[in-house]
């Protein structure tokens, strides 16, 4: 496995139980209840789907694979936005900007990926 493959594989193992961390934060209230179950699952997604590339059955399952990383690392920079406009003294020192970092650069990293890999994909 190539450097740069383990070190996304951690990168978003890590981004991952990072959110789940920080969703420990937030306040027990009907405000973000929607907001922490969507996050934490769309968070450790890209993660987990990443990881399934890894053992893709072709370039085009890769592709595929890549591509719902992808979405779902949009989708967690959403959620972190959201959680970014409704502050709380409990998300104003507890790394959220980081989080918000880490989503966006995640985003650019699976959408240059996926571009790539159908720019390689013979076409029929």
């Amino acid at each position: 496995m190539k450097i740069e493959t383990q070190q996304l594989l951690d990168r978003t193992f890590n981004f991952g139980v990072s959110c789940l961390k920080f969703i420990s934060l937030l306040p027990q209230n009907t405000k973000y209840n929607v907001i922490k179950n969507q996050l934490a699952k769309s968070s450790t997604s890209i993660g987990a789907n990443y990881e399934e590339a890894q053992a893709a059955e072709s370039r085009k399952d890769f592709g595929h694979k890549i591509g719902i990383a992808s979405k779902e690392a949009r989708e967690s920079h959403y959620w972190l936005r959201i959680i970014q406009s409704i502050p709380d003294k409990n998300t104003t020192d507890s790394g959220l900007e980081i989080l918000l970092l880490e989503a966006l650069e995640l985003k650019k990293i699976f959408v240059s990926i996926k571009l790539s890999t159908q720019n390689n994909i013979p076409k029929n």
